[in-house]
């Protein structure tokens, strides 16, 4: 399954739980804070000035990579 940015972090952790040392790697502790469930990826991204497509395409290497 493909991550997107339109998805809340919530829902990318449903996904793979694992990707959320990815998150953390680029700076965005809010992993369990209620924003998680409340805004997508790319609104955290904003808030946090990071550049959603380098994320996006971390997190989806990490899941091709690391599949189950």
């Amino acid at each position: 399954m493909t991550i997107t940015k339109d998805m809340t972090i919530a829902q990318a952790i449903e996904v793979d739980n694992r990707i959320a040392g990815v998150f953390m790697a680029f700076g965005m502790g809010c992993i369990g804070c209620a924003m998680a469930s409340g805004e997508t990826i790319e609104e955290a991204c904003g808030v946090h000035g990071i550049e959603v497509e380098e994320l996006m395409t971390a997190v989806n290497e990490f899941i091709a990579q690391n599949a189950k």
